[in-house]
């Protein structure tokens, strides 16, 4: 009973949660990028190169094949369209995270650059100097 009571409280402790719902949304941005990439860029880039889709790109080491059987044994093909557009994905998606990473970095320069105010003085302090300025009139 002990590990699992330990287990919830590792569960529960903010970096794990907060590692859970990163990686939730990453899974979904991943998603977003790849069609990004599928649906945005890769089309006008094809057609700019004369109307290439670089998802049917592949070099066939052995083609198609019915055997004595009548059964079709598929083709064995390197897919280089395939590897172009997910190296195509995977710069985006490392310049989007460069360039967030590179935003917080620049917020946290801008708050440790202000200076923190001085801290508040104690009561006894206040109570001295008020006692100080009476005196004084």
């Amino acid at each position: 009973m002990g590990m699992l009571k330990e287990f919830k409280e590792f569960a529960m402790k903010g970096n794990v949660v907060d590692l859970a719902v990163a990686v939730i949304i990453g899974g979904a941005f991943g998603k977003i990028v790849a069609s990004f990439v599928k649906d945005v860029v890769m089309p006008p880039i094809g057609l700019l190169l004369g109307g290439v889709n670089f998802t049917e790109l592949k070099y066939i080491l052995k083609p198609e094949e019915i055997n004595d059987a009548g059964e079709t044994i598929s083709a064995v093909a390197i897919n280089y369209g395939l590897f172009i557009q997910n190296v195509v994905d995977f710069v985006i998606v490392a310049f989007v995270i460069f360039l967030a990473i590179k935003g917080i970095n620049a917020s946290k320069k801008k708050e440790e650059a202000q200076p923190a105010p001085p801290p508040a003085p104690p009561k006894s302090e206040v109570l001295l100097e008020e006692i100080r300025d009476l005196l004084k009139k």
